[in-house]
């Protein structure tokens, strides 16, 4: 089995630094993402100017329940997230954000790698995987527009 890969561009109505503050805040997930039932920060750390956070997040997607670990590199400079997984039922989970100013808005670049350790549960959840991603994508740019509207009011 090789890694699954998704990759696609948003232009979004919202400040690339809006986009980069809503994905760089992983501790806000459980509030608005769907299928993230918790979510705790383990350690945070400074390596210039970039901060590297290992989280642990749990999902859950219908009767599935999963817990996994990950490494999010936070570089505000370059305005990009990078997660890839430590631990969990993933042979393979790493994701990329790039956000980059565009006309009134900005460009959102994102690109998912993924490969489950289990062929029973990529085959259950493989199909929902994509699915997922896109909601979760649609769940960011929500979470963008209301953080957008408080600060306007």
């Amino acid at each position: 089995m090789s890694a699954s890969t998704h990759s696609e561009t948003r232009i979004v109505p919202y400040s690339a630094d809006l986009m980069y503050r809503v994905v760089a805040d992983v501790e806000q997930y459980p509030k608005f993402l769907p299928w993230v039932v918790a979510l705790r920060v383990l350690s945070r750390m400074r390596e210039g100017e970039r901060e590297v956070v290992l989280a642990e997040m749990a999902v859950g997607y219908g009767a599935l329940r999963e817990k996994y670990t990950s490494r999010v590199v936070l570089d505000p400079v370059a305005r990009s997230v990078d997660v890839a997984q430590t631990t969990g039922p993933f042979r393979q989970l790493e994701n990329h954000w790039r956000f980059a100013p565009e006309g009134a808005g900005s460009r959102v670049d994102f690109s998912l790698a993924y490969e489950f350790k289990s062929r029973l549960l990529g085959a259950v959840a493989g199909v929902a995987f994509g699915k997922v991603y896109q909601q979760m994508a649609d769940a960011f740019v929500a979470r963008a527009h209301q953080l957008a509207s408080a600060e306007r009011h």
